[in-house]
């Protein structure tokens, strides 16, 4: 089959591109290269640098591959940061989403796979299983939750099989290190290679299933040509959590480092965050064998062949009340 993945370069589109070129199929991969890295887009993938804003070159794109299925990825997914950049939030997770569902409906697309988020459930109601009220708390699952329903919508009106993916807290090689917003994983591997203490907010007693890339990216990759899965919801992901201290001590453990962590004021976020799998188990066979540590580990190995990354702050804040001080001091917040 011919794919389209979103945000091919970025970290999990990177590895659902390896995994589709496993299976066989021809995939092409497109990305803006604003959080991702075009070194990441494995041999054999066609890439194609471009906006999912950009509906006329989508539109012309899509006409000409004919795509059986596409991967829906990209987007930008600071969930913290979302609060403070709502337009741009919605902008690029919203109607650029719409603009690829168009372009599915239009060219006949068979499936469209879209990765969402445990955002979309909100707080205070884990293990979240997929008949739960999404009730989502932060401008990111708010948008998240937009585009499950569009998918559910254009399924009505339009015939578009869809399958829909509840990720949450993926880590793994390839992520991007210097991204000081999101993916705990990285930043704290990258602040141990920089030599700096580990940024924990709050108390650290969070808790999250932290998910290992390597055991979600097949269920991803197999799911249009399971019947069962189509036109489904599904969460995805490890299984047991763990607190953001206990995270903190195996990263620090894995990349040979002593412990050394800064608690910063609290921000607002979802306490406690982990989902029920047995639809993944039972229907796509996702089981997410990976223990943190033996994951952390392989990451590990890889960061510090990496090296350290020094990210961009995100320039184009739009509130800047109630944010973290640590980001106002990140992004130059002006003085009250």
């Amino acid at each position: 089959m011919k794919c389209l993945v979103t945000g091919a370069a970025g970290f999990l589109g990177s590895h659902l591109c390896q995994s589709l070129l496993d299976e066989g199929h021809t995939v092409v991969g497109l990305d803006d290269l604003s959080g991702g890295y075009e070194e990441n887009v494995p041999d054999g993938v066609k890439f194609v640098k471009a906006s999912i804003l950009d509906f006329e070159t989508l539109d012309q794109l899509f006409k000409a591959e004919q795509f059986d299925y596409v991967y829906h990825l990209a987007a930008y997914a600071a969930e913290g940061l979302s609060h403070f950049i709502k337009r741009f939030n919605y902008m690029n997770n919203v109607v650029g989403s719409v603009n690829l569902i168009n372009c599915a409906v239009n060219t006949n697309v068979n499936c469209f796979v879209f990765t969402s988020s445990i955002a979309v459930y909100g707080e205070g109601r884990s293990p979240m299983r997929e008949d739960m009220r999404p009730e989502p708390s932060d401008s990111y699952g708010i948008a998240k939750y937009t585009v499950e329903q569009e998918l559910i919508v254009s399924k009505m009106m339009f015939d578009l099989d869809y399958v829909i993916f509840r990720p949450h807290n993926v880590y793994g090689e390839r992520q991007n290190l210097g991204d000081p917003y999101r993916n705990v994983v990285g930043i704290f591997m990258n602040q141990i290679m920089q030599g700096k203490s580990l940024t924990i907010f709050g108390d650290g007693t969070q808790q999250r299933a932290f998910s290992y890339v390597g055991d979600i990216v097949g269920g991803i990759a197999r799911s249009p040509e399971i019947p069962a899965a189509r036109n489904r919801i599904f969460n995805i992901g490890a299984d047991t959590p763990y607190s953001v201290n206990e995270l903190a001590e195996l990263c620090c453990k894995t990349m040979g480092a002593p412990v050394n962590v800064n608690h910063l004021p609290a921000r607002e976020e979802v306490k406690v965050a982990y989902s029920d799998h047995t639809l993944s188990h039972d229907i796509l066979g996702v089981k997410a064998d990976t223990t943190l540590e033996a994951g952390l580990q392989r990451v590990a190995d890889w960061a510090k062949g990496h090296g350290p990354m020094t990210g961009t702050p995100f320039s184009a804040i739009e509130i800047y009340k109630n944010m973290p001080p640590s980001w106002q001091k990140l992004v130059g917040a002006p003085t009250p």
